[in-house]
């Protein structure tokens, strides 16, 4: 019959709070070299998450793109309504015609602008999650595979 100490039990199985995993020894490894081949391990997870990068440019121009279709808009807005009312549309100088598409170009510009502020700032905060996501998963892979690499049986 073999006895065994209470830190034997105790090294068996340890619980990775961060990575909310169990970790095993397979190799009858002492908890002091459990407690520094998980130091190690972190060290890598954590070198792993931070090289991870996504490969999407930052977004930008949103607010460019939404000022120029606002624009585009406003104009097309702007001659539909005066063809609608071509009785008074017509009578009015050219120049007059020409502000009035103009003013309602601007108006429409900067809506399209602040829609396109937006949306740009939303696709900001998915590209943030996206990439936190990704850390994530490369640091528990990293810290999975340093861990068994050692001798180390590691489930989740």
């Amino acid at each position: 019959m073999r006895t065994f100490t209470w830190g034997y039990w105790l090294a068996l199985v340890i619980a990775v709070p961060v990575q909310a995993q169990t970790v095993t020894p397979l190799n009858g490894q002492s908890s002091q070299q459990m407690q520094q081949d998980m130091s190690y391990c972190n060290g890598v997870a954590a070198n792993a998450a931070s090289s991870t990068s996504t490969t999407s440019s930052p977004q930008a121009g949103g607010r460019v793109r939404g000022a120029a279709a606002g624009a585009a808009a406003g104009a097309v807005g702007a001659q539909v309504r005066g063809n609608q009312h071509e009785e008074i549309y017509d009578r009015a100088s050219d120049d007059a015609k020409q502000q009035y598409r103009q003013n309602q170009a601007g108006q429409a510009a900067a809506a399209g602008a602040a829609v396109g502020a937006s949306r740009q700032r939303q696709e900001r905060r998915q590209d943030r999650r996206t990439s936190a996501q990704a850390q994530s998963s490369a640091s528990a892979t990293a810290y999975s595979s340093c861990m068994q690499g050692r001798g180390y049986q590691v489930s989740p």
